[in-house]
């Protein structure tokens, strides 16, 4: 794994002298077709995508989490070739050599880091975009999960981010998507905010506090002695990966998808505070309890008054199955302008209805192909109108990031939920039945 500039500096080489004779030759084999070659293809072919994709995944850091969500939330803009190259990078998990988290330990703790333990499992049980989880035991007994940061991770954001913005040019990207710029720079500063690791202790214990009044939730505390920017212990919480619900029976299926949709919901109305990142991962179920094991908050964001209360008049206006309403809510929010209004006013109103009727019922069934798969073609496709679409600002799209990624856990978990009631409680309306 490069840690320095230097080493960077060489894979990305060796990256671009290796892409470009695979380019001369490509090029070379479609000329004598009697094709005529374009560059972004043959740059981000399945051969060189792979590549790029490996590249990324040797360097890590922000490189990588830039990777997966361009592959999450660009598919239809990157070449498909290239997007399965990245959507590799969620799937497999590089860790550090021994040497190096050795180095990283010493570094933070000092030369007699042991000393602090009885036990440190030196083999991660989890790894991520920026760092790994190990699992130790103090000597009283305290069993903790702790994070370790990938070397220089914070030194080489900004020129990562650099480099996939360049990639987007090549690709062309930056033609078919106007607020590119702003929305690389929003990549950018989460980064840096999910590198601090002291930022994200903080978060955690105002998750902690927040919900100690509820004890269908168990979240982790910091290990203040221990904690530094880039190493985070926290108490070791068992659970099950929230994936085993899938095959639970319906009540079970529908408790757990009430109380995490019930969460964000709180995040959003009561809290003012929510952990952006929808990640399955991110989540542990206990069955014997019924509890949910809240994990990882380096995604935490607060959300603005003024965000706050444009979801609540879009929510409103869903309970009072108002469409004009929807409308204002909409705009409110920024998922839509003018000109998308003039352009897409047919689409939205379909979106819209189907809304409303589905939100009508005393019970959603989430797994009606109906409902959230259908919203979001429509949605979709308002969406590709690049010349008409506006990203919406960045609070609004991390509170969507959390509502959709949660609602596609509904529509897997095939989930049937009191929405509208909970919708009317979360925003204090009367209106908890049709």
């Amino acid at each position: 794994m490069p840690a320095g500039a230097a080493a960077r500096l060489f894979a990305l080489g060796g990256l671009a002298a290796s892409g470009l004779g695979h380019v001369v030759k490509e090029s070379a084999r479609q000329m004598s077709r009697g094709q005529k070659p374009e560059l972004a293809s043959l740059l981000f072919d399945e051969t060189n995508g792979l590549r790029v994709a490996d590249q990324l995944a040797r360097m890590r850091g922000a490189a990588m989490k830039v990777g997966q969500i361009l592959s999450m939330d660009s598919g239809d803009i990157l070449p498909p070739t290239f997007t399965q190259a990245l959507s590799r990078l969620q799937q497999e998990a590089h860790i550090m050599p021994r040497d190096q988290l050795e180095r990283v330990l010493r570094s933070a703790w000092g030369d007699d880091w042991r000393q602090h333990f009885v036990r440190f499992d030196l083999t991660p049980f989890a790894a991520a975009s920026i760092g790994q989880v190990h699992r130790a035991q103090l000597k009283n007994g305290e069993a903790l999960a702790i994070k370790v940061q990938f070397p220089n991770v914070t030194k080489t954001i900004d020129s990562d981010v650099a480099n996939i913005a360049g990639l987007l040019k090549l690709l062309g990207v930056a033609q078919k998507v106007k607020d590119l710029p702003d929305l690389i720079e929003t990549a950018r500063v989460q980064l840096h905010e999910e590198a601090d690791y002291l930022r994200e202790a903080a978060h955690m214990a105002r998750y902690a506090d927040a919900l100690s009044d509820d004890p269908t939730f168990v979240v982790p505390r910091a290990h203040a002695p221990l904690l530094r920017p880039n190493i985070l212990p926290m108490d070791f919480v068992e659970g099950e990966p929230v994936e085993t619900l899938l095959t639970a029976p319906a009540a079970t299926r529908n408790q757990a998808m009430e109380t995490l949709f019930g969460l964000v919901l709180r995040e959003l109305f009561d809290l003012r505070l929510m952990q952006t990142d929808p990640n399955f991962a991110n989540f542990k179920w206990r069955p014997q309890t019924g509890q949910v094991v809240l994990l990882d908050f380096g995604a935490t964001r607060t959300i603005p008054e003024t965000t706050v209360e444009a979801y609540r008049i879009l929510m409103e206006a869903g309970l009072n199955e108002d469409r004009e309403g929807l409308i204002v809510g909409l705009s409110e929010i920024g998922a839509v302008n003018e000109a998308v209004l003039t352009a897409h006013r047919a689409r939205l109103n379909a979106m819209l209805d189907i809304m409303i009727q589905h939100l009508r019922r005393p019970l959603l069934d989430l797994a009606d192909r109906r409902f959230v798969p259908l919203i979001r073609e429509k949605a979709h496709e308002i969406a590709m109108d690049q010349t008409t679409w506006q990203s919406p600002p960045a609070d609004t799209l991390f509170v969507q990031r959390k509502l959709s990624g949660m609602a596609l856990l509904g529509v897997r978990m095939r989930a049937t939920l009191p929405l509208r009631g909970m919708v009317a409680q979360a925003v204090g309306s009367k209106l908890s039945h049709p």
